[in-house]
């Protein structure tokens, strides 16, 4: 039996405003469908982790930090709404909290 590659493991956070008219679908379907910024990953990669940032200032990241590492994620996507959609005033401060950390850091889900 050949050896199976390890698969990638993928956090997603998402806006808090926007959670609460968006149920997350388009992102699912991107991932489910690998397409958009999710199409480079093989049918292996699992999403370990998906939060919000707990609203302005993305106060939960901070708080979250120590259980998202838990989950060993290799990548955490900034949602769609994070990144095109709100212009989101401390998307560098939550991009930040993941990079210090040694997560590598994809902007977009769908």
């Amino acid at each position: 039996m050949a050896d199976e590659a390890k698969p990638t493991k993928i956090a997603v956070i998402r806006c808090e405003t926007i959670s609460e008219i968006c149920p997350g679908a388009g992102c699912f379907a991107a991932f489910n469908g690998r397409k958009a910024s999710f199409a480079d990953y093989d049918e292996n990669a699992q999403i370990v982790a998906y939060f919000t940032c707990g609203g302005c200032s993305g106060r939960r990241v901070g708080n979250l930090i120590g259980e998202i590492k838990g989950a060993e994620p290799d990548v955490v996507h900034l949602s769609t709404c994070m990144v095109k959609s709100t212009d989101c005033p401390h998307v560098d401060y939550i991009r930040g909290v993941f990079e210090d950390a040694g997560i590598k850091v994809v902007e977009g889900t769908h």
